[in-house]
């Protein structure tokens, strides 16, 4: 008797071996996304192809870079300010990535307050944060007409390596893609928190039911995930 209430209590999974045990298991395991709305799961859908995105750049770039045979331009001297009479090497983009890692934080406390129904709170800090974005856009917009007026091109550039050019305004412009659509998007969902959207469940775009943020931390995933990215190309792109 005890043996066959063993039995009964034993994970479907464990009762087949091989193809079949694979399959009972991750069809019957509902736990993880039991829980988790659709816009959620979509974004986390979303974030993952855009990851495959990001990486098939970063490799082309690391393969570019190590298979070419003329000198790759030293970004320590291509992305220079000179400032005072000074060349500073890469102060700049320190700038813009301090910018961005701080929106990561301001955003963290955007989705806190959010999920303690404190809807004015989060969307200053939604705004603080869109305005950060910005900024680093600007910035980057900056450092494009810099290099444009230096001499580079998608097709070449005076240092070097004529895949330089193509691969940075490839990678930082999808990139800043990414970062405007983000401020945009931010700056919609903090007007309707400020307008109570979320507190009178009104319908329309990026509105949830009555009560529900959600909208505000989807958002922040996105967010989280865009100045993850920048991490990566900083390392690849500039430090090395």
């Amino acid at each position: 008797m005890d043996r066959i209430t063993e039995d009964k209590n034993v994970h479907p999974g464990m009762q087949h071996g091989g193809w079949r045990g694979f399959v009972a298991d991750w069809s019957s395991d509902r736990r993880a996304f039991r829980d988790v709305s659709w816009g959620k799961a979509m974004m986390w859908i979303f974030l993952l192809s855009d990851t495959f995105v990001f990486s098939c750049f970063l490799i082309s770039y690391m393969t570019v870079r190590m298979s070419t045979v003329v000198p790759w331009p030293n970004p320590s001297e291509v992305f220079a300010l000179t400032i005072g009479g000074t060349p500073l090497p890469l102060i700049l983009i320190a700038i813009m990535t301090f910018v961005l890692i701080s929106s990561s934080g301001t955003m963290a406390m955007a989705v806190n307050f959010a999920q303690r129904r404190e809807g004015a709170r989060s969307a200053y800090l939604m705004l603080a944060t869109a305005a950060l974005g910005a900024t680093f856009v600007g910035m980057q917009a900056f450092e494009w007409s810099k290099l444009i007026h230096e001499g580079v091109r998608p097709w070449g550039n005076p240092w070097g390596a004529p895949q330089f050019g193509s691969t940075f305004f490839m990678i930082t412009g999808f990139h800043g893609t990414h970062v405007s659509f983000g401020v945009i998007f931010m700056i919609i969902v903090a007007r309707k928190v400020l307008r109570g959207d979320y507190e009178r469940g009104r319908r329309g775009f990026f509105t949830s039911r009555r009560g529900n943020y959600e909208s505000v931390e989807i958002i922040g995933l996105y967010w989280h995930f865009v100045d993850l990215v920048w991490v990566f190309i900083f390392a690849f792109f500039y430090l090395w």
